[in-house]
């Protein structure tokens, strides 16, 4: 069964080191798990590391017998056995069981280019095939809010990949719950999280009925659980790339109305005209109008809405951000349907992608001229 974690890593600094190009594969494909403080070495000793370098990477025209791999790496055939298959569903590996006695692994396809390339192909049919998914679960309108802001993509992006295989018959949530596992959007330890009617499978299922983002305040209203936790799960499924976190510019009348009656309070009407861009963005009656509310104290939400019903969306964001204020940051769907949202999926796997093959590439060039 092909099955793949990808993470994406800024390519090495230097394109002759070979312990760091075989480092940066381990780290991208998330070969081992980190634990601790970091080491000296910095895992270059570590049984994989060793096992890609010395044996697989570095001589993949032979095939390996697990027996021998087990001596030379001082391994037990059990531990052994776990990197080997871990190797095995990423596709850049494979073995034989010809003749008697233990399977002799080997590259795919003789050198490590071929392999990754095997892999390349394969994780992008995966995403062209299990996408279809969210089509069966997806109810939301896709209607863009007042103003598109750009996205924050600070979130460092991870995929996992697994390939389609039968499941015993359950509900559509537990078919979600399933599905979203193996596209790694419950962790790497789901644990409960699999259940059908976990925090993580009811926030993505609001994420694919609703049309506004939802706010942390929101999540943990509706579904419950520490804001804390229910932050780290929409941010799992931000690196993802099907969820996007962005301001929340349907807030924008309810910003500007905190806005104005704090720097009111604050600094005063002087400072509203000059430095709070009443002057320079708001006509004479609207400034009046304005104001005048906030002296008496009866300044609402709506009073602001209406007031800057003719106002530029851009512009009232230019006079939010010359108050002071600060618009929330909101989680959705990142596309307007599933096919955006898998294309969104597909550049960013794309580009993790192509480093991987440039990596590759450096890696048989480092071997050869080693030899």
């Amino acid at each position: 069964m092909f099955s793949v974690r990808l993470v994406e890593r800024p390519l090495p600094s230097t394109d002759r080191d070979i312990d760091g190009l075989v480092q940066w594969m381990i780290e991208t494909l998330c070969l081992v798990r980190k634990r601790g403080d970091a080491t000296a070495d910095q895992g270059r000793a570590g049984p994989v590391h060793r096992l890609l370098r010395d044996h697989l990477f570095g001589q993949p025209s032979r095939s390996w017998d697990a027996q021998m791999l087990a001596d030379e790496l001082a391994q037990q055939p059990a531990a052994l056995n776990h990197h080997l298959s871990r190797l095995v569903e990423t596709g850049l590996v494979g073995y034989s069981n010809e003749g008697k006695g233990w399977r002799r692994y080997y590259v795919r396809g003789g050198s490590l280019t071929n392999a990754v390339a095997y892999l390349q192909q394969h994780s992008s049919l995966i995403v062209r095939q299990r996408m279809d998914v969210l089509e069966a679960a997806w109810d939301r309108s896709g209607d863009p809010l007042p103003v598109e802001l750009p996205q924050d993509e600070s979130a460092d992006f991870s995929l996992g990949l697994v390939e389609h295989r039968p499941m015993m018959d359950g509900s559509e949530a537990e078919r979600l719950a399933h599905w979203m596992n193996d596209f790694g959007l419950l962790g790497e330890r789901p644990g409960q999280e699999l259940a059908a009617n976990s925090l993580s499978v009811r926030l993505f299922t609001t994420l694919l009925e609703r049309n506004l983002p939802l706010s942390l305040d929101e999540a943990a209203e509706l579904h419950g659980g520490q804001k804390a936790r229910v932050g780290r799960i929409l941010d799992r499924f931000r690196a993802s790339g099907m969820v996007e976190r962005i301001p929340r510019t349907d807030r924008l009348n309810t910003a500007l109305w905190t806005a104005m009656t704090t720097q009111h309070q604050r600094r005063g009407e002087d400072w509203m005209l000059k430095k709070g861009g009443f002057q320079r963005l708001l006509n004479d009656q609207q400034q009046g109008a304005l104001l005048k509310a906030l002296a008496k104290g009866s300044l609402s939400v709506e009073d602001v809405a209406s007031h800057l019903a003719n106002i530029e969306a851009r512009d009232q964001m230019l006079l939010l951000n010359l108050l002071g204020g600060r618009l929330p940051m909101g989680y959705r769907m990142a596309g307007a349907n599933p096919a955006a949202v898998q294309r969104q999926v597909q550049d960013r796997l794309d580009r993790v992608l192509r480093r991987m093959v440039r990596v590759a590439g450096l890696l048989d060039e480092a071997f050869a001229s080693s030899n």
